[in-house]
């Protein structure tokens, strides 16, 4: 029986693992800043251990506050991240998109907030009905909201994080027990959004939904709609394939052929498969990886973190850290499936959601069965919008196993 004094933290070991692997991640970053040439990368571990004592304080904040005000306050999220997005569009910065908000040396992720303001709206949304939802025709409000934050996002353009959105939407209908071909006709249009830069794929992609509607049969103008929506989505991905930044077209492209640009967009990928294979079993120790150390691979305390993981502890360094994300993740949907409050649940398993497509990109895209999308690595990576945001997401899993 737990101790009355950890009640408020709701699950301490959950907890206690996530602030574990940010201590790794910090001594990580201060590892990815050990270079043999100049870099502003190597004080930078600092930056991250201040983000993480900020971190902190907001996840302790959260955990104080009653569910139903979290869930009476989504809108106001919700709201504010769509005003974010839609300011930093006009305002924002960064290396080839418009992803930041920036006031000297503060800088803020829109998107990292918008995840947030969406998960809890589609959580209130979504909870609280007598019967899942079964008809696309009623799905238009959890549907309007994604599309909102996904299509400013990839105006950005940011396709990783506008990707995440996707898997938000599915997985708060996957717990509110919507049934799964139901999501599936409502979030084809948007896969189709995202093949479409690659006519075969798409194509291959169109055929299987037509076959799924002819075996399925559902309600004829549902079909109907759903078919030519992905039509339409597919026809759409060509001008939205322009307004990607050339190095992100060519990260795509690079993953279909890594040998496309050996020393332009495909110098990441074969760098980050060099580093991770000379680890070996045990690594080549903390501090002295030579790839990262040469500045041979790039990104190395943000998207390319889990390289070094790779290259300086080895496989069994990998294991350890898979293991505890495994674990933390496996806490999350325990988290979720204990709690009697609706909301909750759905919030805690979308946070699950994002955390794991998190983990599953970046780690895919550094030995190559992912492409380069600029996912970082939940915990690990360098940044402070997506820690802080990550910890709110603990203060909320913490506040929902309190309230079971």
């Amino acid at each position: 029986m737990r101790s009355r004094r950890w009640l408020w933290l709701g699950d301490p070991a959950l907890v206690g693992v996530a602030f574990l692997l940010s201590l790794i991640g910090v001594a990580m970053i201060w590892s990815a800043g050990q270079l043999d040439v100049p870099s502003v990368v190597t004080g930078i571990w600092k930056r991250q251990a201040l983000w993480l004592a900020i971190a902190a304080v907001v996840f302790l904040l959260v955990t104080r506050v009653p569910l139903r005000w979290i869930e009476g306050g989504s809108s106001v999220v919700y709201a504010v991240s769509i005003g974010l997005l839609i300011l930093v569009l006009v305002v924002g910065s960064g290396p080839g998109t418009n992803s930041w908000l920036r006031y000297g040396s503060f800088s803020l992720q829109p998107a990292e907030v918008a995840k947030l303001g969406t998960l809890l709206m589609l959580a209130r949304v979504l909870s609280g009905r007598p019967e899942p939802e079964t008809l696309l025709s009623r799905l238009w409000r959890p549907l309007l909201l994604t599309v909102v934050p996904f299509g400013l996002v990839l105006l950005q353009p940011d396709l990783g994080s506008a990707i995440t959105f996707g898997v938000i939407l599915v997985a708060a209908l996957f717990w509110a027990r919507v049934p799964l071909f139901t999501v599936f006709m409502l979030v084809s249009p948007g896969v189709s959004l995202l093949l479409g830069f690659s006519p075969t794929v798409w194509g291959v992609w169109f055929v299987l939904v037509v076959v799924l509607m002819y075996i399925r049969r559902p309600y004829l103008l549902e079909g109907i709609a759903v078919t030519f929506a992905n039509l339409a989505a597919g026809a759409l991905a060509t001008p939205l394939w322009g307004q990607l930044a050339p190095y992100q077209q060519n990260r795509l492209l690079v993953f279909l052929d890594p040998g496309r640009d050996p020393r332009g967009a495909g110098w990441h990928l074969i760098q980050s498969q060099v580093a991770i294979g000379s680890g070996g079993l045990f690594g080549q120790g903390f501090g002295e990886g030579p790839q990262k150390r040469l500045s041979f691979l790039p990104e190395q305390h943000t998207d390319f973190i889990f390289s070094v993981v790779g290259e300086e502890l080895g496989f069994l360094g990998v294991f350890v850290m898979l293991a505890l994300y495994a674990w933390l993740l496996r806490r999350l949907i325990e988290a979720a499936s204990a709690s009697s409050n609706e909301f909750g649940g759905i919030a805690v398993f979308c946070v699950f959601a994002v955390w794991f497509a998190h983990l599953l990109i970046n780690v895919g895209m550094t030995v190559g069965l992912m492409p380069v999308t600029g996912l970082p690595l939940p915990f690990l990576s360098y940044g402070g919008s997506f820690l802080l945001m990550t910890f709110v997401g603990v203060g909320l899993a913490a506040r929902v196993a309190a309230e079971p």
